[in-house]
């Protein structure tokens, strides 16, 4: 678990001109892209849906720098190499993957498999994919960031989405690997933890964000401590002391007790009796 750290100003000279934004149309990718674009760093975002992709491409170029866009859907083959070819001649240092999420839900035993290899494929094998491209050439440049978008939910087991928690767990401790990997060659790896976030698509998902004693972040404010956090892996918690404690709690090892509490609140969450 991170500990409580000062604010330090994202300096893009560490990781060069052009940065990769995954999951960039709305919500915290967004945000993310429009500081970048202050901080004069040029985007390729990447997201399934055109209309949001593109709005959120003027913003960006209207506060001055390039923004290349490719409208593809990362649970689709070939989408990785598409992803290469929209970055192709450029010197990106900053890869930043905030495009999983949870797309499916139900109980296992009664699960499509087709859906929960999307969940898989989106979580897991897409951002792989990503990775395995870039990294080789942020290493042999010898400066670059890696920012993999991660959940409370990996913590600990759910009903109705034990794939998608799964999926989150193995991300976490995926990246744990890669910050031991990258870190002598200078490339900055972090998992940022989220918790519940003000998203449009949790709003689409009707979550109840109004609960009493419901840590909820704001997305402008979960991308400026995403690029705080960079540099400070390999994992870094969102959204303060409220989320840093739910983290220590959901790591105990009275595991049965933990994950009925936690079934409790996402139900209630869920807006569910």
């Amino acid at each position: 678990m991170s500990t409580p750290v000062r604010k330090r100003q994202f300096d893009p000279s560490t990781y060069g001109p052009w940065a990769l934004v995954v999951g960039g149309s709305e919500g915290v990718g967004a945000e993310i892209a429009l500081l970048l674009a202050e901080a004069g760093v040029c985007t390729v975002l990447v997201a399934r849906r055109t209309g949001p992709l593109e709005e959120t491409a003027g913003e960006v170029r209207a506060r001055g720098v390039e923004c290349r866009v490719l409208s593809v859907d990362l649970t689709e083959p070939g989408a990785a190499d598409g992803i290469a070819a929209a970055c192709d001649g450029l010197d990106v240092g900053l890869v930043v993957l905030n495009a999983g999420a949870n797309t499916y839900g139900s109980e296992f035993a009664e699960s499509d498999m087709d859906r929960v290899q999307q969940v898989i494929d989106l979580n897991i094998t897409a951002p792989l994919q990503i990775i395995r491209h870039f990294a080789p050439t942020l290493r042999d440049r010898g400066r670059g960031g890696i920012v993999v978008m991660g959940s409370m939910a990996g913590y600990l087991g759910h009903a109705d989405m034990s794939i998608y928690s799964a999926a989150k767990a193995f991300s976490r401790v995926f990246v744990e690997g890669l910050w031991l990997e990258m870190r002598d060659h200078g490339v900055d790896v972090v998992e940022v933890i989220l918790g519940v976030t003000r998203t449009p698509a949790m709003i689409r998902a009707g979550l109840d964000m109004d609960l009493p004693g419901m840590t909820v972040s704001e997305p402008a404010e979960v991308a400026e401590e995403v690029l705080e956090s960079i540099g400070r892996g390999p994992v870094h918690v969102c959204g303060g002391e409220g989320n840093r404690a739910g983290v220590e709690f959901s790591s105990g090892v009275d595991r049965g007790r933990i994950v009925a509490g936690a079934h409790r609140r996402m139900k209630a969450l869920r807006g569910k009796s």
